[in-house]
């Protein structure tokens, strides 16, 4: 429609951007006007989500963009996975928001495998164990859910406050452990099988619908007309940057780069075999009706957790050229499980090595150096498991901009890289928002959009010799996963 925007809402465990498009019928023009912490705070019964402080400022976003004698035609927001609130029987929030990086669910993975065991609970669902996961949670939160009416995922929760629709987007969904990956609904059976309550889980949507349209407080604080329609969009902030990963073939993986790196392909079906579970690979629901399979890397939250504890003013640029020109070759496993919760990570990365200086060039380094060999390690079991041979890698997110590590994945990983688009899952957000009303049709007719719309840089991979003998030394020192643990 002519004259008229798209807002998307893309929330990342970091920072959360409220970015503007215009689509001409043939490009995407994606605009950031806001961006704006997305903090988790530390209370003295654990670590939450400020969710009253998310909703304001999407509120305060739409309210600017209004502002601006913008036409706003619909919104949508995506956000990162795993984490809900619960709702009592008057829609009210019962309590904020827990934070995957709380650590209590990780103390219930015994007790769920006790309940039902891994291999019921993988050939149901498909998803990666995780001590972070929606399941686990809840089995630390059960005291509570005896007041609990409703379970909404946090984009699914700002939703409810936009408009007073209480769904879950199957995508985001999928996370949780909950949802039978074949049927893209709610494993019931499972979720008596732990005992949770039934009535807590509300109706699944699919994205490129339209939830409805705003509540009248809400459009009253906005400026914006009632009638302004909220998308449903891929809300997993991944399914969205994936809408947006340029792939031409069945022989292209992806790393969704940003706190966590998600390093997958896309599938037609599930794959919930025996040598999937053992690889712990999760088989997430994408747009569409494909499935994202792929494995949960620990990612630059490494780096943003090491910068935190430093308390400089060292941007991630300044850090990267530092560790360029540090020497490597000190490596460690980046998804242990002591590396998932707040703390000291320069001490923590130190201790998992050998010999590794209390230099931040030198720690920098092994982060990437040990993420480039975690993703070709990844690369390589999705090549066993599915029988793909997969020879190019695209870079999606705001990692896509780190050309120190998409040069070292490719060198690490002997795979052709392709960087780009940066912001991904803004711009998937605004695709699936197009095709809910008829703008754009297929997935592939979304990429050939991208394409369109933006610029990816191409990463060959350098000669072998030195990046053949690191990736020898990681696999010497690669962890076992945390289901083994």
């Amino acid at each position: 429609m002519s004259g008229t925007v798209h807002v998307a809402f893309d929330l990342g465990a970091e920072s959360g951007r409220a970015m503007v498009a215009r689509f001409d019928g043939d490009r995407i023009e994606l605009e950031e006007v806001r961006r704006f912490a997305t903090p988790s705070v530390r209370l003295p019964d654990g670590l939450y989500w400020d969710a009253l402080g998310l909703f304001s400022e999407l509120t305060s976003a739409l309210a600017a963009v209004r502002a601006s004698g913008e036409r706003v035609r619909s919104v949508g927001v995506d956000s990162w996975a795993v984490d809900f609130g619960l709702l009592d029987r008057g829609g009210a929030l019962i309590a904020n928001p827990l934070s995957y990086r709380d650590g209590r669910g990780a103390s219930f993975m015994r007790e769920a495998l006790s309940r039902v065991p891994a291999e019921d609970i993988y050939a149901t669902t498909g998803i990666q164990f995780l001590p972070i996961n929606t399941l686990f949670q809840l089995l630390a939160l059960e005291g509570m859910l005896d007041r609990a009416e409703t379970l909404l995922l946090i984009p699914d929760l700002l939703a409810y406050w936009l408009t007073g629709e209480r769904h879950v987007e199957v995508t985001n969904g999928s996370t949780t452990q909950l949802l039978d990956a074949r049927k893209a609904d709610w494993a019931f059976e499972l979720i008596r099988r732990f005992g949770l309550p039934e009535r807590i889980f509300p109706s699944i949507v699919e994205p490129g619908s339209i939830l409805g349209g705003l509540l009248p407080h809400v459009a009253e604080a906005t400026g914006l007309p009632r009638a302004t329609a909220l998308a449903v969009v891929a809300s997993h902030d991944t399914a969205s940057a994936v809408v947006a990963a340029p792939l031409a073939s069945a022989n292209a993986a992806y790393i969704s780069s940003g706190t966590w790196s998600l390093v997958g392909v896309e599938s037609s079906e599930p794959v919930l075999t025996a040598r999937a579970l053992a690889a712990n690979l999760t088989n997430e629901r994408g747009f569409g009706g494909t499935t994202r399979l792929l494995k949960n890397v620990m990612g630059l939250w490494l780096v943003q957790e090491c910068r935190r504890a430093w308390g400089d003013a060292a941007g991630y640029a300044e850090l990267t050229e530092l560790a360029a020109s540090a020497p490597g070759g000190v490596l460690f496993d980046p998804d242990l499980p002591e590396l998932l919760t707040p703390g000291d990570m320069p001490a923590r990365i130190r201790a998992a090595c050998l010999e590794l200086p209390d230099e931040r060039p030198a720690i920098i380094r092994a982060i990437f150096e040990s993420l480039a060999c975690k993703y070709r390690h990844v690369l390589d079991e999705i090549e066993d498991v599915t029988g793909r041979t997969i020879d190019t890698v695209h870079v999606i997110g705001g990692g896509a901009q780190n050309t120190f590590l998409c040069q070292l994945t490719a060198n690490v990983s002997r795979r052709l890289v392709l960087a780009g688009p940066v912001e991904a899952a803004a711009l998937g957000n605004v695709l699936v928002q197009l095709h809910a009303f008829g703008d754009v049709g297929s997935l592939p007719e979304m990429r050939e959009v991208v394409r369109r719309s933006t610029d990816v840089v191409r990463y060959e991979p350098d000669p072998p010799e030195r990046w053949t003998a690191l990736y020898e030394r990681f696999q010497t020192v690669v962890g076992s996963e945390v289901l083994a643990r």
